[in-house]
């Protein structure tokens, strides 16, 4: 891997250490110490400062780190422009919220614990999460401690099969080497017996030479000594005989050998087996009681978790109850003032006919008098009455009295009156 680092950077670019990985082995760091505002890749890696390292790099390698500072600057661009556009998704979002945000009802009171459920919910959430991963880990690992098993049980099971065929052929050599033993007593058997008949035969012959007194000359060529013929006999078979029981225990140590050095080491690897499967089985038996508590502690979890969720949707739902009854008491309230505002509109109503008929009597009233003045002065009476009508005209007028109040969790957040005035004609 070539490390090369950068001293000389140009004021646009961040001030903190990157490191840029393509499918080639090489990584750039870059740091903020540089003094010059341009950057060029080819001093970094050609040229450099007099004080500076000097490198070699080959062509290939320049056009790597090239193409690399080219992706590096890509990136950097789009990474400026995936903020930009971040940022301005997130006003939007903010305008949004703030447009559709209800501004009648107010629910800060409740955000807090909102919150604390929301965060509570999320570490739950996050731990249950954790134990599953843990879980499926120790699954994993319990598979292929269990492929493992069989594998090696596999391998135990065909070294006793082994063994067993060894033991077999064990026996057979046991066998073959006491039917050897049993054939070399009975060869030493028979040579002791030829070795007897011989010496008697050797003995019968002597004596009859010097018994008999017979004197016999023939011209004849000097026969061989038999006992010397006997004794190179004898000493040949002896030969046959000790080269045959050499070569016999020779093959037999051999083989005893061979059977004893097999026999050990698939004893040795047998015991080396066995070592391993114990090692397996304890193994085995710590990964399944840790599963187990895994398991215990996963289910009580998931109860604690449930639990959990259930004393919080009762909570929710005590808050959503309570949240229901003051929207319930509100509508009550809004009711009960439209009740009371047609209950005043409805009075101001009959005061409004009652003023009309007090208005009527009085000049009801007031014509009387008039007509009792006419009788005692009629020319006069006329133009008084023609005055005093003008005079006293009644004006009706209907005022509308208008009360609009805002309750907001029982207090009163704004009032509005509002009086209306209207002249009627009598």
């Amino acid at each position: 891997m070539t490390s090369v680092r950068f001293s000389g950077l140009s004021s646009s670019m961040p001030r903190r250490a990157m490191s840029v990985h393509s499918s080639a082995p090489t990584r750039m760091s870059y740091a903020s110490s540089g003094l010059r505002s341009g950057f060029e890749l080819s001093d970094a890696l050609g040229g450099g400062s007099a004080g500076g390292e000097q490198f070699s790099v080959s062509g290939s390698e320049k056009a790597t780190m090239q193409n690399l500072n080219d992706r590096l600057a890509a990136y950097l661009s789009k990474v400026h422009e995936l903020e930009a556009k971040n940022a301005k998704l997130e006003q939007q979002i903010r305008e949004w919220y703030d447009k559709k945000t209800p501004t009648a009802r107010d629910y800060s009171h409740y955000q807090r614990t909102i919150d604390d459920l929301r965060s509570k919910i999320g570490s739950a959430a996050q731990a249950n999460g954790l134990l599953m991963l843990q879980l499926d880990n120790t699954k994993l690992a319990a598979d292929d401690f269990r492929m493992k098993y069989e594998n090696e049980l596999v391998m135990c099971q065909s070294v006793e099969a082994d063994i067993l065929g060894l033991r077999k052929v064990m026996d057979d050599l046991t066998m073959t080497r006491s039917d050897l033993e049993m054939q070399v007593e009975g060869l030493r058997e028979e040579l002791v017996f030829m070795k007897k008949n011989h010496q008697e035969e050797m003995a019968a012959m002597r004596s009859n030479i010097t018994s008999s007194s017979v004197n016999v000359e023939v011209d004849a060529k000097p026969q061989e000594d038999l006992n010397q013929v006997l004794e190179e006999v004898r000493s040949q078979y002896e030969g046959i005989v000790t080269k045959s029981r050499r070569e016999m225990e020779a093959w037999y140590k051999v083989k005893f050998e061979e059977l004893s050095k097999k026999t050990s080491s698939e004893a040795n690897e047998l015991n080396h087996a066995q070592s391993e499967i114990n090692d397996l089985r304890r193994v085995l038996q710590d990964l399944e009681i840790q599963l187990e508590s895994e398991r215990s502690r996963k289910s009580a979890l998931e109860r604690e978790v449930s639990e959990i969720e259930f004393r919080y949707s009762q909570m929710l739902s005590q808050l959503q109850g309570r949240v229901n009854g003051l929207e319930a008491e509100v509508s009550q309230l809004r009711a009960d003032t439209e009740n009371q505002a047609m209950e005043f509109k409805r009075l101001l109503d009959i005061k409004t006919r009652l003023e009309m008929e007090i208005a009527e009597y009085r000049r009801l009233l007031c014509g009387e008098e008039e007509q009792t003045v006419k009788v005692a002065e009629v020319k006069k009476v006329e133009v008084k009455e023609v005055k005093a009508e003008e005079k006293r005209k009644p004006k009706i007028s209907q005022r509308t009295y208008v009360v609009i109040e805002e309750i907001v969790d029982g207090k009163v957040v704004s009032r509005k009156e509002e009086v209306n005035s209207e002249d009627l004609d009598p």
